[in-house]
């Protein structure tokens, strides 16, 4: 593209940004003058609620923190609206909150009707040609061989014509209906909320005004809404203002917009506003999507029916010069050179109609729909087989994919952990017998050690209608809870009378989480669990067998470092678990970064998928190489992947750290051999996608979930979130969204593209030997008869 084009373009995005803030500034101006405490509607009043909808909105439409006080702040606005922060909606007072506040879905742009895809399919440069040729073929016919002997052809040509324009149209139509449903379901985004005072996940078109949001790393916001409480929330917020800077909302700067995303901690808000009624449903009504472009296969196609057009086109005309050439010098020979009647121009338009079916006969007009077919099917079937394509190329890129980079947790794996080991003061346990295990602890280890379970967790136990519990938070969260379940199944004890002072939530940069906590008995508390190497390095003491606090002798330390290996070689993920108690009084509310005790060493177990090895090796005979790309201990990794066929004994495992210190020549020697990257952060998969594509030319598939995992989908030919684990994030930046987030489905993703290459590849053939022999046969006949056959 022109670089003035590019900077034509720059400025009129910047012209409408600003347009948009205008507009933004003057309308909030005319309510602020406008607005005034007025009597509730009849509606309103009836319903119970002490605010209008327009009022509530416009709080956190405007960011302004007068309207928001004056309507007595976060308590006031929940008394208005009639709902407890503690226990969020009541299920019965749902559709009463529809009816007052609205619905939390927006109004989307009307599909196009069946005709206009009539309309763009009689726009195909090779139909039109058709057509033209049809028009011409049933006038020089009839003109020849009168009515109606005259008008079979062009007729047959037209029918031919109506047939392909009404087989495309319907294909498109069905397709888009189709993309509508899955752009639905896609974003039909699960969130959790509180109600009825239980935490619970509902779709994000069943949320309403009054509903407890939670909010972590890597969600949408999925309302306009006023924030309660959380720990580090940073929200980015360049969906809506274009500005890259994160902001950080806490109760002095409380509002939440939709469509916004979650960047950093976690949090829970307050809906105020949904649907229409949202700062994104005001500004943003007109956004969506940008249409699919024709994918590389359909433009080469497009090319060769091009190409075989002209060349038909050629034919054609050489044929029509050939017959009058012949004709004249028959006449020549014959001396009636002079005279010329009815007889002749009806046989010159004779000519001028061979040429026209010679021209009919090359054209392949076939190959567009037969693409079309093709990839329609091949993206319906895709659907059937847990795979949601959301760009319609992806279905034949996959097909040409020579390498994939894959995840483990929850693409190789189950995603379901359990704990089967544990490593606590100098011993290692196996977790079989509760009762056999309880005895060989000491009660005062096994006390901190639930406390460090319970109190330093992103995740909650609820209770569902029935009375099951259920464990609300990430695989790793809920394999330890289930862990301290097994030894305290009353799990409100641990938090009752425990005031959480200051909580760090886990991220992939630091990989531990920390928490401190006021105890009951006046104790500061600091706990921090993670990666276990991480959390062993910030320890200087060890929990004895009785329970008392020593001193870790080097030895001590060598002898964790072997079982955490240990446990890692057994394809275990290892979690340090510590803890550090803060002198009496201090006023400081910073959580310590180091001299932390030791409490425990678990050891995690997520076992591989079923079908993962057999697909590993049906994608290493097609040609496919496969590399694990994870943030695991290299041990843990490593196991895995010689547990799933990845790791070959030439292939080369390498940690992140390792390879971010490598040159780039380096790299290239060691790229072709390297099956395993462990301890990666989410910029050294994005490295590894960059060199492959750009440094061996290969077509690159990355698999991801996390918010730090978009920038190597979005690099990568073919990105593959998953969809179940995967954040909103990662599914905005991938090509396909695998729903059960298992690698078998990546492999037929990969199948069905490399059926669509080798259909179209058949169809090629075919068509082009059928056209090419009926054109030089048409040809020769022509040229030596004066007739076509």
């Amino acid at each position: 593209m022109d670089i003035s084009v590019c900077n034509d373009f720059e400025i009129l995005k910047e012209k409408i940004r600003i347009a948009l803030y205008v507009q933004k500034a003057a309308l909030q101006f005319i309510d602020a003058a406008n607005r005034t405490e007025h009597k509730l509607s009849q509606e309103v009043a009836q319903a119970g609620f002490d605010i209008e909808p327009e009022d509530l909105a416009y709080i956190v439409r405007s960011h302004n923190n007068k309207t928001y006080d004056f309507h007595g702040g976060l308590q006031g606005l929940a008394r208005k609206i009639k709902v407890s922060l503690r226990d969020g909606v009541l299920s019965g007072d749902i559709s009463k909150r529809q009816q007052i506040f609205g619905c939390n879905r927006f109004v989307e742009k009307p599909s196009r009707p069946l005709w206009m895809f009539v309309w763009d399919a009689l726009q195909d440069m090779t139909l039109i040609i058709l057509m033209v040729c049809a028009v011409i073929s049933v006038g020089v016919g009839i003109a020849t061989e009168g009515w109606p002997k005259g008008m079979y052809d062009g007729l047959g040509i037209i029918l031919c014509i109506l047939l392909v324009v009404l087989v495309t149209a319907v294909s498109d139509y069905k397709q888009s209906l189709q993309f509508k449903d899955l752009d639905k379901e896609k974003k039909n985004i699960i969130i959790q909320v509180t109600r009825d005072g239980t935490r619970k996940k509902v779709s994000i078109y069943d949320l309403v005004v009054g509903d407890i949001v939670h909010l972590s790393i890597g969600d949408q916001v999925p309302a306009d809404g006023i924030f309660i409480d959380g720990y580090s929330l940073s929200i980015d917020e360049s969906s809506l203002s274009g500005e890259s800077e994160p902001v950080n909302v806490d109760k002095k700067r409380p509002f939440l917009l939709s469509g916004t995303k979650v960047q950093d901690g976690s949090g829970k808000m307050l809906v105020t506003s949904v649907g229409m009624k949202t700062e994104w449903g005001r500004l943003m009504v007109t956004l969506s999507e940008g249409g699919d472009d024709e994918t590389p296969l359909q433009v080469k196609l497009n090319g060769v029916a091009t190409i075989i057009g002209k060349i038909g086109l050629a034919f054609a005309v050489l044929t029509f010069f050939v017959l009058t050439a012949r004709f004249i010098l028959v006449k020549v020979v014959s001396n009636e050179m002079g005279t010329w009647n009815m007889t002749d121009g009806l046989e010159i338009l004779n000519y001028f109609a061979i040429a026209v079916t010679i021209l009919v006969v090359a054209v392949p007009e076939g190959l567009p729909l037969a693409v079309t077919l093709s990839l329609a099917f091949a993206m319906k079937k895709l659907m059937n087989d847990k795979a949601l394509v959301r760009h319609l190329s992806a279905c034949e890129t996959m097909g040409s994919a020579t390498c994939i980079c894959t995840d483990k947790t929850g693409t190789l794996t189950t995603n379901h952990m359990v704990v089967t080991r544990l490593w606590v003061a100098g011993e290692t346990k196996e977790i079989k017998s509760k009762e056999k295990l309880r005895s060989t602890i000491a009660e005062k280890i096994l006390a901190v050690l639930l406390q460090s379970v319970f109190l330093n967790t992103n995740s909650e136990i609820v209770k569902d209608e029935t009375g099951k519990t259920n464990i609300i938070g990430s695989p790793t969260e809920t394999a330890l809870l289930e862990f301290g379940l097994l030894f305290q199944s009353n799990y409100n004890q641990e938090s009752k009378n425990v005031k959480i002072v200051k909580v760090e939530p886990f991220n992939s940069v630091k990989k531990k989480m920390s928490v401190l906590v006021a105890l009951p008995d006046g104790k500061i508390r600091a706990f921090c669990k993670g990666a276990s190497e991480i959390i062993l390095n910030i320890c200087d003491k060890v929990v004895s067998e009785d329970g008392d606090i020593v001193q870790m002798s080097d030895k001590q330390r060598k002898d964790i470092t072997d079982v955490i290996n240990g446990f890692a070689c057994d394809a275990l993920r290892t979690i340090c678990l510590a803890f550090q108690d803060l002198e009496a009084g201090s006023s400081s509310d910073d959580i310590p970064e180091n001299n932390y005790t030791i409490i425990a060493v678990v050891g995690i177990k997520d076992p591989v998928r079923p079908g993962v090895k057999e697909a590993v090796k049906t994608c290493l005979d097609a040609g496919i190489m496969v590399r694990m790309v994870t943030g695991d201990n290299i041990n843990t990794a490593k196991a895995i992947a010689r547990e799933c066929g990845i790791l070959t004994p030439d292939g080369l495992a390498i940690e992140g750290p390792e390879f971010r210190e490598k040159s780039v020549e380096e790299l290239r020697e060691i790229i072709p051999r390297l099956q395993v990257m462990a301890r990666s952060l989410p910029l050294d998969k994005h490295k590894l996608v960059t060199l492959l594509r750009n440094e061996y030319r290969e077509v690159v598939a990355v698999t991801g979930d996390g918010t730090n995992d978009a920038p190597a989908l979005h690099e990568a030919d073919i990105g593959l979130a998953m969809g179940i684990a995967g954040t909103e994030v990662a599914k905005e930046n991938a090509d396909v969204v695998i729903m059960d987030d298992n690698f078998k489905t990546i492999v037929v993703v990969a199948r069905w593209g490399r059926s669509v290459y080798i259909n179209i590849q058949k169809f090629v053939q075919f068509q082009l030997t059928v056209n090419v022999v009926a054109l030089m046969t048409n040809f020769v006949s022509a040229c030596t008869s004066g007739l076509i056959n």
